[in-house]
């Protein structure tokens, strides 16, 4: 049996781009939503999602060089998504988890401005991951599974569509 791994993050926001560049403190770290102005998908539009894994939110963002390509950052909006459970994970784990996470909600949400689209190498272990996103996800799904964005659901040795409404000939209709 498979181990199933599940991701609960808890989200906040929005953010103005300067808010969330003030956001150091140690509990500012997860994986972070920005939307804002596209040319072509418009206003308010999933631009980007990342992770804030060895550094803050606001380390983080204060990286980014890619506003400059944007029409109106007063109108940027972030959130923050932070790791949430019942047993904190060791730093290792903790860094796995948002990986993972990610990773996954990329793949799913497809966000205008990532590059890394694809599952690569992290396929097999996406498959048994579950992300639930709480409060303000804002345009994320509220559950992701690997079962669904991996290759894990190509791998069903005997799927087919079933044929309407006949039950098998063993089975009696009441």
């Amino acid at each position: 049996m498979t181990h199933e791994t599940t991701i609960h993050l808890e989200w906040d926001g929005p953010y103005s781009l300067d808010q969330a560049r003030h956001m150091r403190s140690n509990e500012d770290w997860g994986v972070y939503q920005i939307y804002g102005c596209h040319p072509v998908y418009g206003a308010d539009a999933l631009l980007y999602i990342g992770k804030a894994e060895r550094r803050t939110f606001g380390e983080r963002l204060s990286q980014e060089k890619w506003w400059d390509f944007l029409s109106d950052t007063n109108e940027t909006k972030i959130y923050l998504g932070r790791l949430a459970g019942e047993t904190d994970p060791d730093d290792t784990e903790w860094c796995r988890l948002v990986s993972l996470a990610e990773r996954i909600l990329i793949f799913a949400h497809r966000p205008a401005w990532n590059a890394q689209m694809n599952l690569g190498r992290l396929d097999s272990e996406l498959q048994s991951v579950h992300v639930f996103n709480w409060n303000n996800h804002r345009s994320l799904l509220p559950e992701t599974s690997g079962f669904r964005w991996t290759s894990r659901s190509h791998t069903m040795s005997n799927y087919h569509v079933f044929v309407s409404g006949s039950p098998s000939s063993s089975e009696e209709i009441e």
